[in-house]
């Protein structure tokens, strides 16, 4: 039988392929690799495999060893034209906000001391300071991420009361985020109002009892309602809530703090719209269209903020060190007018077409294979602006002539020292300059000449 072939552990752990991961590894480390591994064979020969020598087991071990030890995760080329790709980590942070957050981790810093007093002060005083001069709000807070902040919100005001919110605001965006479950995990009961399309002030008022503790509006993020639709607007919920003495609160999603219409977009709203609407609490991500780190913002009144400070969940979900650096270099390059030309995400959406065809050409003339530019769109993503594409030109290569076709070259590209990420359209494989950083081409271009030539 194949499974008598198999060698010996000792046998493996012998071969001259482990001889230099011994001097390295601990021996235990290696002996459970090489019994996975011998698994793994024996998996293969119940399927009717044949058994691996030694030294092809050795082998697979080596791999092992240094997919285990290679840093995760992994830088990769975006090619996808996909602008904030939640499944590549959305937003690359700017040169700055890289070397803020080295800085902070490279040793100790004034994360929790004031040093004009020699006291205990707050992680948050700097990044407050620039988010109340960037949205025009009392108050702020960050912490880990937006889920977070919403939660944080629900449960420091609404745990054990009523939230409503429009039916065609109950949504669930990526990761499974529910904004009913969320509203449940924080201890506060959902009151829908109005119609998935239509709903209007008048549901919102019909609603309220002595338990309403808010309102609450939620961005579509990563969907929209067309055709015959009605919403109210957060001032309308704003007066509503005056008179009852009821906060709004108002998740606007991406983070967005520039006018996407200069850049041929839909509106998205902002921030500082909800906060000059009298918005109690404004939530929003620091990782999408803000350009961040990962991070959930709150701005709003001192009042409402102060409570959030307070709730014991806010030490639970607070804001690490080197997502607090990073968030504050990137807010700077708001506040010093440089989104633009520092942020990358800006840097993506802001190129003209013109730069991107001829980055796309540049390209094609690296290759010995046949491969043309054509014009296409690149979408925005990670949740933003929904259904929303800007012009672009890609790279496309048809892939009749190269063995295993388009899905063979997508997955080379995949498994390249530096990974390239790419998309098919049409049979071919398209390439998107759009969201490939400058100093990225020269690795691109040479994943992309081993990918072709099979």
């Amino acid at each position: 039988m194949q499974f008598r072939d198999l060698p010996s552990v000792e046998t493996v752990m012998a071969a001259a392929a482990l001889e230099d991961l011994a001097q390295v590894y601990s021996r235990p480390w290696l002996v459970n690799l090489v019994r996975d591994q011998l698994q793994v064979a024996r998996d293969a020969i119940g399927k009717g495999s044949g058994a691996p020598t030694a030294a092809d087991v050795a082998e697979e071990v080596r791999r092992a060893v240094k997919n285990i030890t290679r840093p995760s995760p992994r830088p990769v080329i975006n090619a996808t034209g996909v602008v904030i790709h939640t499944n590549l980590g959305r937003a690359p942070l700017s040169q700055e906000a890289i070397d803020a957050a080295t800085q902070a981790a490279l040793g100790y810093s004034d994360l929790e001391l004031d040093l004009a007093t020699g006291r205990r002060g707050s992680r948050q005083a700097h990044l407050q300071f620039l988010l109340r001069q960037l949205t025009g709000a009392e108050a702020a807070l960050a912490v880990n991420n937006n889920a977070s902040a919403v939660l944080l919100g629900l449960s420091a005001l609404a745990a054990g009361k009523a939230v409503i919110v429009s039916r065609g605001e109950a949504v669930e965006i990526g990761g499974g985020f529910r904004i009913p479950d969320v509203l449940l995990q924080s201890g506060a009961s959902l009151v829908d109002v109005g119609t998935t399309n239509r709903t209007y002030l008048r549901d919102y008022e019909n609603a309220v009892t002595e338990e309403t503790a808010a309102f609450l509006k939620a961005h579509a993020s990563n969907f929209r309602v067309e055709g015959f639709t009605a919403a109210v607007e957060p001032a309308e919920l704003v007066e509503l809530g005056q008179r009852h003495q009821i906060p709004v609160l108002h998740d606007v999603g991406s983070g967005c703090l520039l006018n996407t219409e200069k850049y041929g977009m839909a509106h998205e709203p902002t921030p500082q719209e909800s906060v000059k609407a009298g918005v109690g609490l404004t939530f929003f991500s620091g990782d999408k269209l803000l350009g961040g780190p990962q991070a959930g913002i709150v701005v709003g009144t001192r009042e409402l903020v102060a409570r959030l400070e307070r709730h014991p969940l806010a030490r639970a979900v607070r804001i690490d060190k080197l997502s607090l650096a990073g968030l504050t270099a990137t807010l700077l390059h708001y506040l010093l007018n440089e989104a633009e030309g520092k942020i990358p995400i800006w840097r993506m959406i802001s190129v003209g077409v013109e730069e991107i065809e001829r980055r796309a050409q540049s390209w094609q003339s690296s290759l010995e294979t046949k491969a043309t530019v054509i014009p296409a769109r690149s979408a925005i993503g990670g949740g933003s602006l929904p259904g929303e594409t800007l012009p672009s030109w890609v790279l496309a290569i048809p892939c009749q002539a190269i063995p295993g076709g388009p899905d063979a070259v997508l997955a080379r590209l995949r498994q390249a020292e530096t990974p390239v990420v790419a998309r098919i359209g049409d049979g071919q494989v398209l390439l998107d300059p759009r969201t490939v950083l400058p100093e990225e081409e020269p690795d691109l271009i040479k994943c992309l000449q081993i990918a072709v030539a099979g």
